[in-house]
């Protein structure tokens, strides 16, 4: 006569199959997450870079009131600071060029794509 044994726990195949399936999970998403960061930091500058644009804007309006700017000729203030970032925009005879040149910290234009970080545009 064979005696039951109150058995508590896990096998071992049943562990090494919950680590199987653990690693696989890990394999796919940590690529994800490292996509999705950088995905993430280009649009925080292209942002920014819309922020550079309507900042252009704005001033050339203002000027446009005061008298100090015309339909042909504006110089912008550079470098302007959009939240956490910063640029420059230059250019002349209506046609101008936004760049973000600096992030919320030192290495963060690292590995942003000009894409994102560099436009040209027209304001009048």
């Amino acid at each position: 006569m064979l005696k039951k044994r109150n058995q508590k726990g896990f096998t071992l195949i049943e562990i090494i199959a919950v680590l199987v399936i653990l690693g696989i999970l890990a394999a796919i998403a940590i690529p994800k997450y490292l996509d999705m960061q950088a995905d993430a930091k280009n649009k925080a500058v292209a942002g920014a870079l819309s922020g550079l644009i309507s900042a252009a804007s704005m001033e050339y309006g203002q000027k446009l009131l005061q008298g100090t700017a015309s339909a042909t000729s504006f110089t912008a203030t550079s470098p302007v600071t959009v939240g956490d970032f910063q640029g420059t925009i230059a250019g002349t005879a209506g046609t101008y060029t936004a760049t973000v040149t600096v992030g919320p910290t030192g290495d963060y234009m690292t590995g942003v794509s000009t894409t994102y970080s560099i436009k040209t545009f027209k304001l009048f």
